[in-house]
């Protein structure tokens, strides 16, 4: 898919990857819609950055993890821009939680981490669905994680919701084609704010990489877009991690 002039809705835009991908959509040309939550100043902040670069971008609140919200965000998007062309499954939460304290992993939290992580992604892949399958042409790229892959990572949930992510990516692949391509990018350690209070941790983890680097926010971007500009390719888990996993 040609990103130039396409309308490309990215969940979790205002910070970190979202951000970083919102911009690299916009300096290839598309529309961006930047999705947000709580994160309204960041999202406002994404959107004149993009238009002070020359792009075109609006913020819009929803919390994916209410199908209604998602729908009402996406209805809105193609009133105003006619279709959606490319959807980016940023958003994502996350608890500390040590693995063995199997008490901590309360129902709560699962609830909350698959509210989001997993049947949010799902929401905004079926509210898209319809406008793609319209005009025969979508690409949707999903954030995974290596915690799904590893079962490491921040929480014990949080892995297994990741790990389904990676699932949910493949299953999309199948129930979309042949004219929707769904693709997942599972990051590594990203320097991002997911590390506020742990920085040392981060640097400390650098070295031991084969590529002796933390990935930046930007690298994870341009998977993205490639991901969502290669036409050849759909189901895929396609990690960036700096080696971490080898």
């Amino acid at each position: 898919m040609n990103i130039t002039n396409k309308v490309a809705l990215v969940t979790g835009g205002g910070t970190g990857i979202g951000r970083a991908t919102c911009l690299a959509l916009a300096e290839r040309g598309a529309t961006v819609v930047v999705n947000y939550s709580r994160s309204e100043a960041e999202a406002e902040e994404t959107v004149q950055m993009i238009a002070n670069r020359g792009g075109r971008a609006v913020a819009i609140r929803a919390d994916i993890a209410r199908d209604k919200e998602v729908r009402d965000m996406v209805d809105a998007v193609v009133r105003r821009f006619g279709t959606v062309d490319a959807l980016v499954n940023n958003a994502g939460i996350t608890r500390h939680i040590a693995f063995d304290d199997l008490e901590a992993a309360t129902e709560d939290v699962w609830d909350e981490l698959y509210d989001v992580n997993v049947k949010g992604m799902f929401y905004c892949a079926r509210a898209v669905a319809p406008s793609m399958r319209k005009q025969q042409e979508g690409a949707i790229v999903n954030l995974g994680s290596i915690a799904g892959l590893t079962g490491l990572g921040s929480s014990l949930p949080y892995a297994v919701s990741k790990a389904a992510v990676h699932g949910l990516t493949k299953s999309l692949a199948r129930a979309l084609s042949p004219h929707i391509r769904v693709n997942c990018i599972v990051p590594g350690a990203v320097a991002t704010r997911w590390w506020t209070g742990r920085e040392e941790q981060m640097k400390k983890l650098a070295p031991q990489l084969l590529l002796q680097r933390i990935s930046t926010p930007e690298d994870i971007a341009r998977a993205i877009c490639a991901a969502l500009e290669q036409e050849a390719m759909t189901g895929q888990i396609i990690t960036v991690d700096s080696g971490q996993t080898l």
